[in-house]
């Protein structure tokens, strides 16, 4: 699992000027171990903030997004998604039942797409792969 990101030191990073209540948003993004949504990060924010609005952290994670502070995910289920940019590459598996999200990585599923991309011609730069699924039952 990919480490924890400090999206406040992105956000200075970037030069981006930090209000508390964006300090507050950045931290909740910091801390958040799921990929939540617009209305999970206000409930979180305001949880410490009670001022901080639903517009307020639209336009934050807008703003944080178009600084590429953030990545931006659309997991099927109609809502998008939020997790800070990650220093290195991770994919995504969500359960189509729960709603959880798991990333992993898989160097042997990495070359595999070099390999397909170099045989059809080109140079692999970047990708992003979402796989779907059901829990299995496991026996123990």
């Amino acid at each position: 699992m990919p480490r924890k990101i400090d999206v406040e030191a992105l956000c200075a990073d970037k030069g981006l000027r930090i209000t508390e209540q964006r300090r507050v948003i950045a931290r909740v993004l910091s801390e958040a171990e799921d990929h939540p949504d617009v209305e999970a990060l206000h409930a979180r924010a305001a949880a410490i903030d009670p001022g901080i609005s639903i517009a307020t952290v639209y336009r934050t994670v807008r703003l944080f997004e178009d600084a590429g502070i953030l990545e931006r995910h659309d997991f099927g289920d109609g809502r998008a998604r939020y997790e800070a940019a990650p220093e290195s590459h991770h994919d995504h598996l969500i359960d189509v039942e729960t709603g959880d999200v798991i990333e992993f990585v898989d160097a042997e599923l990495e070359a595999l797409q070099r390999r397909i991309a170099e045989k059809l011609g080109f140079r692999l730069v970047d990708h992003r792969m979402e796989l779907y699924g059901v829990a299995i039952a496991r026996e123990d």
